[in-house]
């Protein structure tokens, strides 16, 4: 009704197959199906990986570059190889956005508009680095270690002034998005590309767009992301990917 379309303009309906949580991925298979069978037009199923990709190269206009795909539910290095996309590296255990996430709970940051973004805001305040866990293993990183060292410790270094929420909120930007820059760049010289495509949630974040720029820059290739309309989930990579199917 907003767009003013109607049901026969519509030539397929797309929706999102995985990765993801079960109940949403169940939701939308069913409403799809049942408007495919009211109004008679045929499905798409679309890889929502995928999506964020194809949707950031048409935006962007990135041509062949590795992917850093950051959001609450994934961490991956993509790169397409060999008449496909491959996962060259990976969180071994939680996802970058759900560390943030639940990093954002530790210091009871508000979720309006979303934890990354308070956190986001809340580092350039910062001025100590605090040194934490880093762990990258080949091209994949792991993010358990230093959630854990932080809720388990943050409360006593507040409580005797050893640092502020906003230095707290600084180390742990440094630190993950290190990991991510580092694991990133194996992968472009593993794949002998130049150029690098931040898509997902997490990619909104300029001070992870600022570390990858620099490296990119140093490697004499360049970065490539979205605005917060396309990092994001979205309708519309949806849509465009099943017209690309």
């Amino acid at each position: 009704e907003t767009s003013k379309v109607t049901p026969e303009e519509i030539d397929c309906i797309c929706y999102t197959k995985g990765p993801g949580m079960g109940a949403p991925l169940q939701v939308s298979a069913i409403v799809v199906r049942v408007l495919s069978q009211l109004w008679k037009k045929p499905i798409v199923a679309v890889n929502h990986c995928v999506a964020h990709i194809e949707m950031g190269r048409v935006v962007t206009g990135a041509d062949d570059p590795v992917v850093l795909y950051v959001s609450g539910g994934n961490t991956q290095v993509i790169a397409y190889s060999e008449g496909r996309y491959r996962i060259f590296g990976e969180t071994i255990d939680i996802a970058v956005g759900n560390c943030l996430d639940r990093f954002a709970r530790v210091l009871k940051l508000s979720n309006d508009p979303s934890p990354g973004y308070n956190i986001e805001q809340l580092a350039k305040k910062g001025e100590n680095f605090i040194d934490l866990p880093y762990a990258v293993k080949g091209m994949d990183v792991s993010f358990s270690g230093i959630l854990s060292y932080i809720e388990t410790t943050a409360e006593e270094k507040l409580k005797n002034n050893e640092c502020t929420p906003a230095d707290l909120c600084y180390s742990l930007q440094e630190t993950v998005f290190a990991m991510l820059v580092e694991i990133t760049e194996r992968a472009m010289a593993h794949c002998d590309k130049k150029d690098v495509l931040i898509v997902g949630g997490v990619g909104c974040n300029e001070r992870l767009q600022d570390m990858m720029r620099t490296m990119c820059s140093e490697r004499n290739g360049k970065l490539f992301a979205t605005d917060d309309r396309y990092c994001i989930d979205n309708g519309a990579m949806i849509a465009y990917t099943g017209l690309l199917a």
